[in-house]
């Protein structure tokens, strides 16, 4: 059995993978911010409260749990905001996007290392999306598009830092899927 740390897991995808991961029989521990609806954290699942964005708080959480972790899922994230072209940027929104997308799943990771590194076999998943690959041509959305290309950047940077640790690092791409961020016409279920 795995130990499963899940950011952003009281809906959408996080929420998915963490009430799949207890079903097939995990210890799952997800985390969630202050203002969420805690009767949608899933059943069964360990629940830490933080914003990814509070380094003092996401410090305290790790500090909060006694256990090896075997498998970090970087979930929490964000779609930026309305006004995001390249003719017209709502550029504190735009930082706020990179801050949630990009620079939080390595604050998380560096702060939940230790964890790992008392795993077997430890692994680092960041949800990034297709959305950010450099021969994806469109400029809609990016805000988004672009902490999306950082993120995975930056995760392979990580992977490359702690391939002699034995701590994978992927990025994945899970699909334009219906959530709150994804909206209705999304071609996928979670």
């Amino acid at each position: 059995m795995a130990h499963f740390l899940i950011t952003g897991a009281a809906r959408g995808i996080g929420h998915a993978l963490a009430s799949e991961a207890l079903a097939r029989g995990h210890d799952v521990t997800v985390s969630v911010r202050a203002d969420a609806d805690m009767s949608r954290v899933p059943e069964g699942a360990d629940t830490i409260v933080f914003d990814v964005l509070d380094g003092a708080a996401v410090a305290a959480a790790a500090a909060e749990v006694d256990r090896p972790v075997d498998i970090l899922i970087n979930n929490a994230g964000i779609i930026g905001p309305a006004r995001q072209s390249t003719l017209d940027m709502d550029f504190d929104g735009f930082a706020e996007t990179l801050s949630v997308n990009t620079l939080a799943p390595l604050r998380v990771s560096q702060a939940f290392l230790p964890h790992l590194r008392r795993s077997d076999r430890p692994r680092i998943v960041t949800v990034s999306s297709a959305m950010g690959r450099m021969s994806y041509q469109k400029s809609d959305r990016i805000a988004y598009r672009a902490s999306k290309a950082a993120v995975n950047k930056v995760m392979q940077g990580l992977a490359t830092d702690l391939r002699a640790d034995g701590v994978a690092v992927q990025c994945v791409h899970p699909g334009w899927v219906r959530t709150d961020m994804g909206g209705p016409e999304a071609d996928i279920d979670v």
